[in-house]
């Protein structure tokens, strides 16, 4: 990634703090479009994820409206994370309901963190600086670690502007999670995508695939509360959902505690996920098939 590109996440921060909010979610969208129609690869792979979540039949105009509308809402994510830091707590309060908050305060009541098991779908960010500015909840964050490194900074400092503490993906993000949930913080913690690290194979969405091992392994060795929550957007904020935890006791060996758990966090997240799936922001390979040659149905009406 050029230096250029991180140049253009910081020009359109800017701009996203200085233009008026429904010119600037109206243009986000609109440019996001047009990048989902410039980008083949991205484009093939969100079709693909789409027919997933969506209807397996999906084809022509259909597919092309639902592909386009992931990437505009893609889009509209940036936006809103760009404007968080200028945004007062009473203005994020205003645009933030929820459901199932009372569980992430229980889960704190015992002095352990709950584990915030979240996939890509949304503005989790404004619900995160809600729990931190407005509930005055600590949050630590992991995040995928970036190229260039100054782009991952840039990207820290955004974060830690609105009181989210960076937990980096790599060999101390395990020990740095279970630090912060001993120390009471709330972490969200990605779980819709193996990026590295030790993955547990689970069933998601009638496929075979890996999903990270961190959200079970660290529940059950702390004692953590593993709560499914998913953000999403609507028009004038985000709603928040947060389900009940996932059952964590322990039945026998980690290796097998670990497998079980996380395929019971994978049927919780796929249900959110299809609560509104055109919100969901995952543009990569998910499963192996992803990886396989497949004809493209539907790129033509």
């Amino acid at each position: 990634m050029s230096p250029s590109v991180v140049a253009g996440y910081r020009l359109g921060a800017a701009l996203a703090c200085r233009m008026p909010r429904r010119i600037g979610e109206a243009l986000a969208r609109l440019l996001g479009r047009i990048a989902g129609r410039l980008d083949s690869d991205r484009r093939r792979m969100v079709e693909r994820h789409v027919r997933r979540t969506v209807d397996p039949d999906l084809a022509g105009r259909a597919l092309r409206r639902s592909v386009d509308t992931v990437f505009a809402s893609y889009a509209e994510y940036w936006y809103r994370s760009f404007r968080l830091p200028e945004m007062t707590p009473a203005a994020i309060e205003a645009g933030f309901t929820h459901e199932g908050y009372e569980r992430i305060v229980a889960a704190r009541r015992t002095g352990v963190g709950p584990i915030m098991a979240m996939p890509h779908l949304g503005s989790w960010e404004w619900a995160a600086f809600w729990l931190a500015r407005v509930e005055h909840v600590p949050v630590s964050a992991v995040v995928e670690a970036l190229d260039p490194p100054e782009l991952l900074a840039w990207f820290r400092s955004l974060r830690t502007s609105v009181d989210i503490d960076v937990i980096t993906l790599g060999s101390t993000a395990g020990a740095e999670v279970i630090r912060a949930v001993r120390q009471n913080r709330a972490v969200c913690l990605p779980c819709d995508r193996h990026v590295g690290g030790v993955g547990v194979e689970v069933e998601f969405f009638g496929e075979t695939t890996l999903l990270p091992a961190g959200p079970a392994t660290v529940a059950l060795r702390t004692g953590a509360a593993l709560l499914p929550i998913a953000i999403y957007d609507h028009a004038d904020g985000c709603h928040g959902v947060v389900r009940p935890a996932i059952p964590t006791e322990r039945l026998g060996r980690l290796r097998d505690d670990v497998a079980r758990v996380t395929q019971l966090l994978a049927s919780e997240i796929e249900g959110l996920i299809r609560r509104s799936p055109k919100q969901w922001h995952l543009l990569q390979p998910n499963w192996p098939s992803d990886l396989l040659p497949r004809p493209v149905a539907g790129s033509a009406d």
